[in-house]
């Protein structure tokens, strides 16, 4: 046991709340009391000699005690239970009525306003993300980088020791097996539909504003820019809430909800109305966040079919068709459970990737695609910081539209997305160090985005500038069919186009799978295991979403309400992360004070053993000690001093 833990008594009634400290410390609701009924135990005469201002107000342990953490093998009462012993209100159908109901009456209404006035919407959506850009585009772009420096100042710092769990916990996943996740969860929709369009979009017909430089140098920033947009910076905001998220529930002991990672700046207010707008504003945002990926996914599967001669034309009936059809295939993997349903399809998914990039890699231009990926490394470098502070501030009107439908989109559709992914890399990272954390976080998923862009990017690059040269067509590249053009010039094309077209496919399934059990996860309190019919529910209004933002503007709009729902959730961000700094820092202490106590209880024991077994060998020690008590003793007086003392004082003065 760790030297922070409490001892948990065995007749705890995991039901009962314990004592609160307040004054902005980390509260330990559920810790057994002491003895003595005061909020703190008063240290030990040995730990006492080691105390340092403010130590007296440091809580005993910043861990919640055993008896009311979610198990793995806890029935679903026994979860009910201690969901309210932390303060969660759980109605019927296992669902919290204060967060579930206003996030589904909010979504159905702008969903109900998408459909029916179709026109109003798609104006709304656009006026939205016009004021965001034109006003705000500096801010998206300052929290980004605040969460950059935040993350790595964590990482390197000597917080970066503290564990996301007990001090003797090991990590629940094996470092490939944490990795391959980390991987799964940097892998999307996103990426398959921008991965060969993006960056010749920026190299052809859409170049950034202010761009200036010969075909090589406009290749080489648009591969730059590509980074930027799914490298280091997005993973910096998915590790802000993940880290935030994963010390709430792993460290401390709270249910999964977004509400408890700002439990250190708000306190019991968490379990209030403030917690619950919370979890209803990253419920929004993970609802549009995937009806975003959705509508880029079903946008591209149609190109897909398209190019393979499926289907003769792409409507707005194709694309709700395909829509229903995934949203029902991701309701059968819902029904089934993660065990037989998502757990297989990821798997698929990895295994379809990888055999499409490797396939790509050797089947192409396999010597330019390595030459690229050198190359574009050293432009992203070069020009980090630039592409991480430039707004176009001295490009107006080209720049504005630019940034709206690339960057400042980006920044809103991560923030937005970024509920879902925290929670998911938070789960799988149960044991591992906040340096771990971070350092893996950052940068395994932003080495897989470069190679992945390298790879299909370069291929379509290398098409246009060396090979065939008809992916842009009158001065437009069509960025959803781009990929069945690159895949159908391969042996097999035709198989490799299909194997593209499920790829999307799974992705939508699986991101409609898992951006449902989270959301079901806020709407139920922090349930681990919330009811089937809601997650069923939440699927089926993910597709809805999807189809009502396509019907309303289609790409415009699904930016749109990416940017619209990340604002207000971007705030919260940012709290996440002053609420986990300061939490650390309590930690920090906490755990310095332990290892200092650790340290004084080991010398004092040493010394005591030394000298016990070696005071007979050295008889001036022996004698030393000896008359150093009788001297002490012989120099003590009483209030009232002996009568014969006194008489002996007297003679002592008539001799003198």
């Amino acid at each position: 046991m760790s030297s922070t833990e409490h001892t948990i008594p065995d007749n705890l009634d995991p039901t009962a709340s314990g004592p609160h400290l307040g004054d902005g410390h980390l509260p330990t609701d559920g810790q057994p009391p002491p003895a003595d009924g005061a909020g703190i135990e008063p240290p030990t005469a040995t730990g006492s000699l080691l105390l340092e201002p403010g130590d007296l107000e440091l809580p005993d342990t910043v861990h919640l005690h055993e008896a009311v953490q979610i198990n793995d093998d806890d029935s679903d009462e026994r979860i009910t239970a201690k969901l309210r012993t932390h303060g969660v209100r759980i109605g019927r159908g296992m669902i919290s009525p204060r967060v579930f109901w206003p996030a589904l009456l909010i979504i159905l209404a702008l969903v109900a306003y998408a459909v029916v006035w179709p026109n109003s919407a798609e104006s709304t959506f656009s006026a939205v993300q016009g004021w965001i850009v034109s006003n705000l585009g500096w801010y998206y772009m300052l929290i980004v980088a605040a969460f950059i420096a935040i993350a790595a100042t964590l990482g390197f710092s000597r917080l970066g020791r503290i564990r996301l769990g007990r001090d003797d916990d090991e990590p629940e996943f094996g470092l490939l097996s944490w990795f391959s996740m980390l991987f799964a969860a940097g892998m999307g929709i996103g990426l398959v539909f921008y991965g060969v369009g993006e960056p010749l979009t920026y190299a052809t017909v859409d170049p950034k504003p202010g761009w200036e430089g010969n075909q090589a140098q406009i290749a080489g920033l648009a591969m730059a820019q590509t980074f930027v947009h799914w490298g280091i910076h997005p993973w910096a905001i998915y590790a802000i809430i993940g880290l935030s998220i994963a010390y709430a529930i792993h460290r401390r002991g709270r249910p999964v909800s977004i509400r408890w990672a700002l439990e250190p700046l708000f306190g019991e207010r968490v379990k209030g109305w403030t917690g619950d707008v919370i979890d209803i504003l990253a419920i929004l945002g993970t609802v549009f966040g995937v009806a975003t990926s959705l509508g880029l996914g079903v946008q591209q599967i149609s190109a897909g079919m398209l190019e393979i001669g499926i289907v003769d034309r792409v409507d707005n009936t194709t694309l709700v068709v395909l829509i229903i059809a995934v949203t029902l295939i991701a309701m059968i993997s819902v029904i089934s459970g993660i065990g037989a349903g998502m757990k297989w399809l990821s798997n698929i998914n990895l295994s379809l990737a990888g055999a499409l990039l490797i396939s790509l890699l050797l089947l192409g231009p396999t010597l330019f695609l390595f030459q690229n990926l050198t190359e574009s490394i050293g432009f992203y470098l070069a020009n980090f910081m630039q592409m991480t502070f430039d707004v176009g501030a001295f490009q107006r009107g080209e720049g504005t539209s630019w940034f709206a439908n690339w960057t400042i989109f980006y920044w809103g559709w991560w923030i937005s997305w970024s509920p879902f992914v925290g929670i998911f890399i938070a789960r799988i990272s149960r044991g591992r160090t906040i340096r771990e954390f971070v350092a893996g976080v950052m940068l395994v998923p932003t080495f897989v985005g470069i190679l992945w862009f390298s790879v299909l990017g370069g291929s379509g690059l290398f098409r246009q500038f060396f090979g065939a040269g008809d992916l842009v067509e009158d001065g437009e590249l069509n960025v959803d069919s781009v990929l069945f053009k690159i895949l159908g010039d391969l042996p097999l094309g035709t198989v490799f186009s299909v194997v593209g077209i499920l790829l999307v496919a799974i992705f939508f399934i699986t991101s409609s799978d898992s951006g449902s059990l989270v959301v079901d996860m806020l709407a139920s309190g922090g349930h681990p295991n919330p009811p089937t019919w809601s997650r069923v529910l939440w699927s089926v209004i993910e597709g809805l979403v999807a189809i009502a933002l396509l019907l309303a503007g289609g790409l415009k709009s699904l930016q749109a309400a990416a940017l619209a729902t990340a604002l207000p959730f971007s705030v919260i961000l940012l709290l996440m992360a002053f609420a986990t700094i300061r939490a650390l820092r309590i930690d920090d202490r906490v755990l310095e004070r332990a290892e200092r106590t650790e340290r004084i209880e080991r010398l004092t024991e040493h010394m005591t053993t030394q000298l016990a077994e070696n005071i007979g060998e050295h008889p001036a020690i022996e004698t030393y000690v000896d008359d150093r008590i009788d001297y002490r003793i012989s120099r003590t007086r009483a209030v009232f001093p002996p009568r014969r003392s006194a008489q002996g004082h007297q003679g002592r003065q008539q001799k003198q």
